[in-house]
């Protein structure tokens, strides 16, 4: 069992929701990522998302794709990345999942990835630009690596898709609140509580939502439904502002999660 499964089961027993917040691996620099790290944790992130830089982030909005270039720019890649895991796992514990696209882990070796991410402590993956039913051979890499593979689910998802990932995913599903790319304003109608019902109807994998939450108001009300919720961009945003706005904020953010 994951570390990611044994959250979401403690959670369930508490009656608590995840908060899963994002940052961006060497932004500002790999120092503060570590600092924004022991923050995240001290402010009650149930998971952390690290993301891997990548100079064409298809899913990512002008906030992430910045923070990225500043992350490339100092060297940062793939297996800088998952060294940094390995460091912090002689510190902490917390559930880490990397979120990269396909071609860096294209690049270094689909097998070689899975053992070298286990290895270091990487917990889970996701990669948003490789569909589940091209992902074959990297969710058998990972099963046997120990390594959660989480796809992403849409408000414009067909029946097909929802099988396939429900079929695929480990850990969570990834709900995209929104149609469009990370940091975009959140505007959710009342058909979202129901697609993830549906979701939640067809497996027992928990559902996480993100995309466009920015604020404890949004957050609050995606986790009346949701089993996590996803805070990306706007703590990206904070990146470099003192540690003590940034922690009320995350503290906020934990409360109306809870």
């Amino acid at each position: 069992m994951s570390r990611i499964t044994r959250k979401f089961i403690e959670l369930r027993k508490k009656g608590g929701k995840a908060f899963i917040p994002y940052i961006m691996t060497g932004h500002p620099t790999l120092q503060r990522t570590g600092e924004l790290i022991r923050l995240l944790e001290d402010s009650g992130a149930d998971i952390i998302e690290l993301g891997v830089p990548f100079s064409d982030p298809l899913a990512d909005g002008p906030t992430i794709q910045k923070a990225a270039q500043t992350a490339l720019q100092q060297g940062i890649t793939l297996r800088s990345v998952i060294a940094f895991v390995a460091e912090l796992r002689k510190t902490t514990q917390v559930p880490v999942i990397l979120m990269t696209y396909y071609n860096p882990v294209f690049k270094y070796g689909e097998e070689r990835f899975a053992r070298d991410a286990s290895a270091a402590g990487v917990d889970g993956i996701i990669v948003p630009d490789l569909p589940p039913d091209e992902a074959g051979a990297l969710i058998s890499y990972c099963r046997k690596a120990g390594i959660d593979t989480i796809f992403l689910l849409a408000p414009t998802s067909t029946e097909d898709r929802i099988k396939k990932v429900v079929q695929a995913a480990r850990g969570f599903i990834y709900y995209v609140s929104i149609t469009g790319i990370t940091g975009a304003n959140l505007s959710m109608d009342a058909s979202i509580g129901s697609h993830i019902a549906d979701i939640k109807e067809k497996c027992s994998t928990p559902v996480a939502v993100g995309f466009g939450i920015s604020n404890p108001a949004e957050a609050a009300t995606v986790a009346q439904f949701a089993d996590g919720v996803i805070v990306g961009s706007a703590i990206v945003r904070q990146a470099e502002s003192s540690d003590a706005d940034i922690s009320r904020y995350l503290l906020s953010l934990r409360n109306a999660v809870k």
